[in-house]
């Protein structure tokens, strides 16, 4: 993946590389529970920093970025549960799991800087 150096830009390329991942999983009851999540956990998270960007008060970009990290985190355990039991491609869920610990820790960092 090529490196993108804009937050939102880079959530919005996870989201969409979520989806494009989940389209290549086995039609499995288990596999269609832990893609919806996936798809709705980072899509979500890309939303909620969309919101985040129009807030007035620094307590409401804090809370609005902490739904950002609480979504991310729920999609690094999708995707850490479909890794477990391996579905899906390896090298793209090895890089989805990089990136999304990588924007789980910047959007931690600009709670941090805003408090």
């Amino acid at each position: 993946m090529e490196k993108i150096f804009n937050f939102e830009d880079r959530l919005v390329r996870f989201a969409g590389e979520c989806i494009f991942f989940t389209r290549q999983l086995e039609r499995l009851f288990e596999n269609e529970y832990y893609k919806n999540q996936l798809i709705r956990s980072s899509g979500s998270a890309s939303l909620n920093f969309g919101e985040a960007q129009g807030t007035v008060t620094d307590k409401d970009f804090i809370f609005k970025v902490s739904l950002v990290v609480k979504e991310l985190k729920e999609s690094r355990n999708s995707l850490k549960i479909l890794d477990y039991i391996k579905e899906g491609d390896d090298s793209k869920r090895s890089k989805l799991l990089i990136e999304v610990e990588q924007l789980i820790a910047i959007s931690s960092k600009m709670i941090i800087n805003k408090r």
